[in-house]
């Protein structure tokens, strides 16, 4: 029964869209043209921001940057309790959510799907944002160029975060 309904919910969505719009004298498919149009220019117009962030991304990882920074960090890492499988993933997952997805599934198939750390990789995965992708794509594609305390504040929530998910996991997922 609720298979059989479920598969009916988006075309009579579609279906009700359609029809409060003939019933307001909205010319439906008209809309509809516009908005890809709009859609469209806006894609095209975002081309330059992804080649850009992508491109950054590649330079870091491929010129050693990233594991450069996570020797530099990983004292620090220690002190806190951070596992250095882990760490690489907190400074991958604000540039990358593929890459960070990537790196987040070499964990789990080195550890487990159910081990501690794989466990914690999940977690800090689905608690951090791409930070630098979404500003740059959303805040790229109005054309709004001073990010300055935008930037700070998603750096700054993303560690929270990558904090707060690596605690947890290691309280809920203890070794």
């Amino acid at each position: 029964m609720l298979h059989s309904f479920s598969r009916w919910i988006i075309p009579l969505f579609i279906l009700c869209v359609l029809l409060i719009g003939e019933i307001k004298g909205v010319k439906v498919y008209d809309a509809f043209i516009r908005g890809a149009k709009e859609g469209l220019t806006i894609g095209v117009r975002l081309i330059p921001f992804f080649l850009a962030i992508f491109g950054a991304l590649a330079v870091f990882r491929s010129s050693g940057a990233l594991d450069f920074i996570c020797r530099l960090c990983s004292p620090l890492a220690n002190a806190l309790g951070i596992p250095g499988e882990i760490f690489p993933l907190g400074l991958l997952k604000p540039l990358s959510g593929s890459g960070s997805l990537g790196y987040m599934a070499e964990i789990i198939n080195h550890r487990g799907p159910d081990s501690p750390l794989g466990l914690m990789a999940s977690v800090v995965g689905g608690s951090t944002e791409t930070t630098f992708y979404v500003i740059t794509v959303y805040l790229g594609s109005v054309g709004i160029s001073k990010q300055k305390h935008t930037v700070a504040m998603g750096i700054a929530a993303d560690l929270v975060s990558f904090l707060v998910a690596v605690f947890c996991s290691r309280w809920l997922f203890p070794s």
